[in-house]
């Protein structure tokens, strides 16, 4: 019983110590707040995100037209383990600080620079405001002088005590990329270049449904009521079974958000703008009809007194 109870206790310490630990990896709580950042961290080398922000950008847009409409609708919050949640997209803070002023002119929100496309805006960011980005940064020389010995020794403590624990904090840490969602989402399908369809793989659909089903688990568990439990058969429709090399199944078959055509919306302006023009015209073709009637009996008046005499 003993042992036991010291094993345990063994434990939670170094689950604490591991809680620890994710606070010396966290690149924020080194640096601290961004007015306390000092010129030697500024000459310090950007870390590189091996995340593709180009596709996690088809991700986010996907979940916002394919699944989070039906969310809304069920009144349903995603939990925040849920890799779709908003706030586990290491862009995010970046694309809403994205401002789009013309067809040729986007401004950065954070320093309100402007650039000539968006791939130049994400250059911008990844230059200039790498530091915004919700992942982890590696560990520098310059974040250790914000360090504290109570860090270091809980660094110390997990890495010889309890390898296992380390091990938990990089996998608590991983899964803010969307891009790494793209097979399970169809982001292919997204792309308009991609005109060229290629040979069905079947190892790599299975692998897709896979994470596509371990996706419907993790955000809409079955056993958290009625609205988990429909839209959890919903997103196994709208994505997962559309990963079949089979013909005749596709994805996002349950539908999205209406987004308006700018067709449609152009051709609306055009008759909301000729409509009371059209009445204008018709007003004066029927005043021109009864003025010229009016003159035709003037006339055939006017006729048949000449006729009398």
């Amino acid at each position: 019983m003993g042992r036991a109870a010291v094993a345990i206790a063994f434990l939670f310490a170094c689950l604490f110590f591991s809680l620890d630990v994710a606070g010396c990896l966290s690149h924020q709580d080194f640096i601290g707040a961004a007015g306390t950042r000092t010129l030697l961290q500024e000459d310090v080398k950007k870390h590189e995100v091996h995340c593709s922000r180009e596709r996690s950008r088809i991700a986010s847009k996907i979940i916002d037209q394919y699944l989070m409409p039906f969310v809304e609708q069920e009144q349903y919050h995603l939990p925040n383990k849920c890799r779709l949640h908003h706030d586990n997209d290491i862009f995010r803070e970046q694309e809403e600080h994205k401002i789009h002023v013309d067809i040729n002119e986007w401004r950065c929100g954070f320093c309100k620079k402007s650039f000539r496309a968006e791939k130049f805006l994400d250059l911008h960011f990844d230059n200039r405001h790498s530091n915004l980005l919700d992942d982890v940064a590696p560990l520098v020389f310059s974040d250790l002088l914000y360090v504290t010995v109570t860090e270091v020794v809980a660094c110390f403590l997990c890495l010889t005590l309890c390898p296992l624990c380390l091990l938990w904090v990089f996998i608590s840490i991983q899964g803010r990329c969307l891009a790494d969602l793209c097979g399970a989402l169809h982001c292919d399908q997204m792309v308009e270049s991609k005109k060229a369809k290629t040979k069905c793989n079947p190892a790599a659909a299975a692998r897709n449904r896979h994470l596509c089903e371990s996706l419907a688990d993790n955000c809409f568990p079955t056993s958290q009521g009625h609205s988990a439990s429909r839209l959890h058969e919903f997103f196994l429709r709208q994505f997962c079974d559309a990963h079949t090399c089979s013909q005749g199944k596709k994805p996002f078959s349950q539908g999205g958000k209406k987004q308006t055509s700018v067709f449609y919306l152009a051709v609306s302006i055009l008759i909301v703008m000729l409509l009371p023009l059209f009445y204008v015209l018709v007003y004066l073709h029927q005043r021109g009809m009864k003025r010229g009637i009016q003159d035709l009996k003037r006339i055939s008046k006017a006729g048949k007194k000449t006729k009398s005499y």
